[in-house]
């Protein structure tokens, strides 16, 4: 007798559901780096080949802190939306999660940055050609190539970039350590990811001059390999005095120096809660929340 029409769906969802939790984390950070180089990336290039008609800075900004908002709601709740291989190294360094899983997600991250490059660059291939005479241009007036990775601006240093690199990190995983700890102030439950786009507005408004305040190893590296195959070229890597390590190094000194700062400086310091005591919320008082898969 054939099956009912419920049951074949059935049957059919049970042979696509991931039964590994790893494979669905893995998954996740794929998706949610996708979601964020596609509309993050996306927000720079509408500036750009527009010649600023339809966006600048601020747009540029806010429309790049609103897509990692985005791709955290998206993907929180199964991978923590890490989406940024700083993020899983500080998890890891600091005991949130366990080390076997680090080459999964940073793997998922990176190509999920890179085929959401592509993603992209099919999206505005028209306005890309038309920009320049179908030319893809790595610098000056009409170079593209910063719409996909950073450069730095060209009168500060290699030191001065690593630095700027790394300070930036610092503050991005000190702070989200102190959202997702749940003996601080806490955020209400499901306002983290908004609190984090707000952290990374404030990052790309006061420390972003410097080298586009890159921050995410997946971010830069990925799209800069794309747009290395896509026709810019192979000196996507030298510009800038060969600046493209710095935004993959800096970023995870930066990530592992923030969140032993927020231990050092706060978390350590926590009073131990009495164990036969045990304090409900109220309305005063609401129950923290903190997001298991992260910390």
């Amino acid at each position: 007798m054939p099956l009912e029409k419920g049951q074949a769906k059935k049957s059919l969802k049970q042979r696509l559901v991931l039964k590994s939790s790893l494979a669905k984390e893995t998954l996740s950070e794929f998706l949610g780096t996708f979601i964020m180089i596609v509309l993050g990336c996306g927000s720079v290039a509408q500036a750009v080949l527009s010649r600023g008609a339809l966006g600048g800075v601020i747009t540029i900004n806010i429309g790049f802190a609103i897509a990692v908002v985005m791709a955290i709601y998206v993907t929180g709740g199964v991978s923590g939306g890490h989406i940024n291989p700083a993020v899983t190294f500080a998890m890891c360094l600091f005991g949130r999660m366990e080390w076997s899983k680090f080459p999964f997600y940073v793997g998922a991250q990176f190509l999920g940055a890179f085929l959401g490059a592509a993603a992209l660059f099919g999206i505005y291939y028209d306005a890309f050609m038309a920009f320049a005479g179908g030319k893809l241009i790595i610098v000056g007036e009409n170079a593209t190539a910063f719409i996909f990775a950073t450069y730095p601006d060209p009168r500060i240093s290699l030191l001065n970039a690593f630095a700027d690199q790394v300070v930036s990190t610092m503050f991005l995983l000190l702070i989200v350590f102190a959202i997702f700890d749940s003996r601080n102030m806490g955020v209400p439950k499901g306002l983290e990811p908004v609190v984090i786009g707000l952290l990374i507005i404030v990052l790309s408004s006061s420390l972003g001059f410097n080298t586009g305040c890159a921050m995410n190893p997946a971010r830069d590296l990925s799209p800069r390999l794309f747009t290395a195959l896509a026709g810019w070229g192979f000196e996507v890597f030298t510009v800038g005095n060969n600046f493209w390590w710095i935004p993959i190094v800096g970023p995870m000194v930066g990530a592992s120096l923030g969140g032993l700062l927020y231990i050092l400086f706060i978390q350590m310091h926590h009073s131990d809660p009495d164990p036969d005591e045990k304090e409900e919320p109220s309305e005063d008082k609401p129950e923290k929340y903190e997001l298991s898969v992260i910390m």
